[in-house]
């Protein structure tokens, strides 16, 4: 099974050289699938069948990942013809107290090979070769890595795989000092392998996706198509070309938004009785007009419906907005009087009342009390966001620069699926919510009953 002419037929030239890498501690910085991960099940397998009693712990973002790797597992321990035969495969219980579980292939000579998903409890108290899959995409990569790497003391080995998710990382962190260590002539701590998706593509990957012989147009257009799918040239750069973005630009990091990312979030359905706020961001052909929901539940302003309106007519785009109001009865709408915005902002005033409708004038310092709002509920944890890729983009697209005369600016990148319109929407939305408010009751015109039908800003 380790011939070069069996290699060959699995596996591509970086495939190879990965697997022929014995070094002790390997990183791999890398496209989205080129089949790392395949690979690695090889290694981790052909690991196994070498050295008896050996314990292989797999670590990746999530929990299907790991299971998918334990499925390749499973493959190739069927393709060894010695001591490579399964015992058994199953889901265990590893600490019944920490709630740690375990997809586990046990082998006859003793070693077994741990799929897990992330969980820096796992690791504790264990000892044997650890692999870190995805490692930029775990929650906490330095605790993870503090939990996995004593596992390795005792002369075991240390694989990390990942795409790019920032700039900033620990994952970043360790190719930048292995490259540099490189570059000086010191021997670096980690051995790193880099493959980018036109690399993947020189060495075969399309021919081995496709099962056949491809033409260059072909090899062409199929990367061109993948490129377009990304909607975005960060999501592009990092997650293919192994090119990472500066996180330090990026005003909402990766670290703020996805612990604020819940399925619950974008359900019009679970709207209760808390107050409403609403933000609209208008835009008219090159941008998206769109209206953010908020209800406040305690201290957490949780989305219920995110509108997205592209080439609308202004016509349209009031129709959508008395749709949402009559909906949701909101305390108070913030809307984007910039610019045409003016005409809108008069007209919603006029339908829903003054006290309800505010207009806001985007200038710098309003732009930089809008986001700085937002950002404040991000870091406090305060608002809940839809698992969205579009609503994710737009929220870690806004960057913030300063300027020769020390002003801050923000902006984003404009791209066919917008111009971060989503986040400036739901910054709106957080300012409606930014003033108190207070019930008002009122007599009916039917009866001296005193009534509390809806609760207005005040």
């Amino acid at each position: 099974m380790a011939s070069k002419a069996v290699w060959q037929s699995y596996f591509l030239p970086y495939q190879v050289a990965w697997l022929q890498d014995r070094s002790r501690m390997k990183i791999w910085e890398k496209s989205r699938r080129i089949g790392a991960t395949y690979c690695q099940a090889y290694e981790d397998v052909r690991d196994c069948v070498e050295r008896a009693g050996l314990a292989v712990w797999f670590s990746s973002a999530d929990e299907s990942a790991a299971k998918e790797y334990i499925l390749y597992c499973e493959q190739w321990a069927k393709l060894f013809k010695r001591a490579g035969q399964i015992l058994s495969l199953g889901d265990e219980i590893l600490d019944e107290r920490e709630d740690v579980r375990a997809l586990v292939l046990r082998l006859r000579n003793g070693s077994r090979i741990h799929g897990l998903a992330s969980n820096p409890k796992a690791f504790r108290s264990k000892g044997g070769k650890v692999v870190l899959d995805e490692f930029d995409w775990h929650k906490d990569q330095r605790a993870m890595y503090a939990a996995a790497k004593p596992s390795t003391t005792w002369g075991y080995d240390l694989r990390i795989l990942s795409t790019y998710r920032s700039n900033g990382g620990l994952y970043a962190q360790f190719i930048r000092d292995a490259k540099k260590a490189a570059a000086e002539g010191r021997v670096p701590v980690f051995s790193v392998h880099t493959t980018t998706i036109f690399a993947a593509l020189e060495q075969g990957l399309l021919e081995k996706i496709m099962g056949r012989e491809v033409s260059e147009g072909e090899r062409q257009a199929w990367l061109a198509a993948e490129r377009e799918s990304c909607g975005d040239e960060n999501i592009w750069l990092q997650e293919y070309c192994c090119i990472p973005a500066d996180e330090n630009e990026a005003f909402l990091t990766w670290d703020l938004i996805t612990p604020c990312e819940a399925a619950e979030a974008g359900r019009p359905e679970l709207t209760g009785d808390g107050p409403i706020y609403v933000g609209m961001d208008l835009g008219r052909r090159r941008d998206l007009t769109v209206i953010w929901v908020l209800e406040q539940v305690g201290d957490v302003y949780w989305t219920r419906e995110v509108v997205r309106l592209q080439g609308a007519s202004f016509a349209a785009q009031e129709e959508e907005l008395a749709r949402v109001v009559e909906r949701y009865g909101p305390v108070r709408v913030c809307l984007d009087q910039t610019g045409m915005g003016e005409a809108v902002v008069e007209a919603a005033k006029r339908r829903f009342g003054e006290y309800v409708v505010e207009g806001v004038l985007f200038t710098g310092p309003v732009k930089q009390e809008l986001a700085f709002g937002l950002r404040r509920r991000f870091e406090d944890r305060q608002v809940r966001i839809p698992v969205d890729q579009e609503i994710r983009r737009a929220h870690h697209q806004v960057k913030k620069t300063v300027t020769a005369a020390g002003n801050i600016r923000f902006d984003a990148e404009r791209t066919a699926a917008g111009h971060a319109d989503e986040f400036w929407a739901h910054a709106l939305a957080v300012q409606a919510a930014a003033s108190p408010y207070q019930p008002v009751s009122y007599e009916s015109v039917q009866g001296n009953r005193w009534r509390r039908d809806r609760e207005v800003w005040w």
